[in-house]
């Protein structure tokens, strides 16, 4: 195949793990405000559609430009490593998505990435990255930010979650209309955030396979390359995410209005502030949610469902470097 056709196959590959993105994190947007009856599913979907939408056209790229600086591969190599990257990907969210667990896309990503890259010149092929003052760059600030960001999803969802009782403890029956009607402002917020987060990495992906094949003359994502990731995550949320919907809204917690406000007002508090770090929206949505859950009634909390997710954390960074490294001699073979 000429390098344009196998290009071509890469971006359709790569928006294919966007959709199948939108199984797992772009679900958890919409979660909360389905779980509590605050909106039924179309209507959240479009809202989830618009705030997606205007994540990556508002918030800059600099999540995009982090998933660009793990690679250090000749350009050459750039296109076969990444699309065996993502392929794996896909692979590892339709599995985790097949069993209603909210894994992560941006972990499977980056260990895809590390998995193919490793595999074409070794170590040398990942920008593991270092450590400047309170700056971490490379596959450890991603590692960092997916493993700090999910604990600071738990503190402050309990503590929102608390605080929110103890403000509306004496409120009568008609607080919770108004409760309800603020979700539709922490979902939209945390759509938002997610489609400047997470529609990135795909972003990146793109433009990375763009810039190495010599169709970009520098690292800038293109329009149409914002909304179609855009698209791909909002897709990929009503065809297949409502599995996810499910474990996360009732399968952990059942979830109140109160507690789905508080969650999702923090999971987007969190996401947005980690600006230039690509972090997980499942996995802090999911810690909110406990943290909620368990600052209220923590043996109401199904914890053997929490921790068959925090499994399926810990082995999807490992598994998906694996794939990576198996999908690699289909793509060079194409390439």
């Amino acid at each position: 195949m000429s390098t344009t056709a196998v290009l071509a196959v890469a971006i359709m590959i790569t928006l294919v793990f966007d959709f199948t993105n939108g199984f797992h994190d772009s679900a958890n947007s919409v979660a909360a405000l389905v779980a509590t009856r605050a909106a039924a599913p179309g209507s959240a979907l479009l809202l989830a559609a618009a705030c997606h939408v205007a994540g990556p056209l508002l918030a800059g790229t600099t999540v995009a430009d982090t998933v660009d600086g793990v690679v250090r591969l000749p350009a050459s190599d750039v296109l076969p490593a990444v699309a065996a990257a993502v392929t794996a990907g896909i692979i590892w969210n339709v599995l985790t998505w097949w069993r209603g667990l909210p894994s992560s896309s941006s972990h499977a990503l980056v260990g895809g990435l590390v998995g193919a890259c490793a595999a074409v010149t070794g170590p040398s092929g990942v920008y593991w990255g270092g450590v400047d003052g309170f700056y971490v760059s490379g596959v450890l600030g991603v590692l960092a930010g997916l493993a700090v960001s999910p604990v600071l999803g738990a503190g402050l969802g309990a503590g929102a979650d608390r605080l929110a009782r103890r403000g509306l403890r004496r409120a009568r029956r008609r607080a919770d209309t108004l409760i309800r009607r603020s979700e539709w402002v922490t979902s939209g917020a945390l759509a938002f955030s997610h489609g400047a987060n997470d529609a990135q990495k795909s972003m990146g992906v793109i433009t990375l396979l763009l810039v190495s094949t010599g169709y970009l003359g520098a690292f800038v994502v293109p329009l149409w390359v914002k909304l179609a990731a855009a698209a791909a995550l909002t897709l990929g949320t009503g065809f297949g995410g409502w599995r996810v919907v499910k474990t996360v809204g009732r399968g952990i917690y059942r979830m109140r209005p109160v507690d789905g406000l508080a969650s999702q007002g923090t999971s987007a508090a969190v996401i947005l502030t980690a600006a230039a770090a690509p972090v997980s929206t499942t996995h802090v949505v999911a810690a909110s949610v406990v943290g909620a859950g368990a600052s209220r009634h923590a043996h109401h909390v199904r914890w053997p469902v929490v921790g068959e997710i925090c499994s399926a954390w810990l082995v999807t960074l490992p598994a998906c470097a694996v794939l990576g490294a198996v999908a690699l001699p289909g793509w060079r073979w194409m390439a």
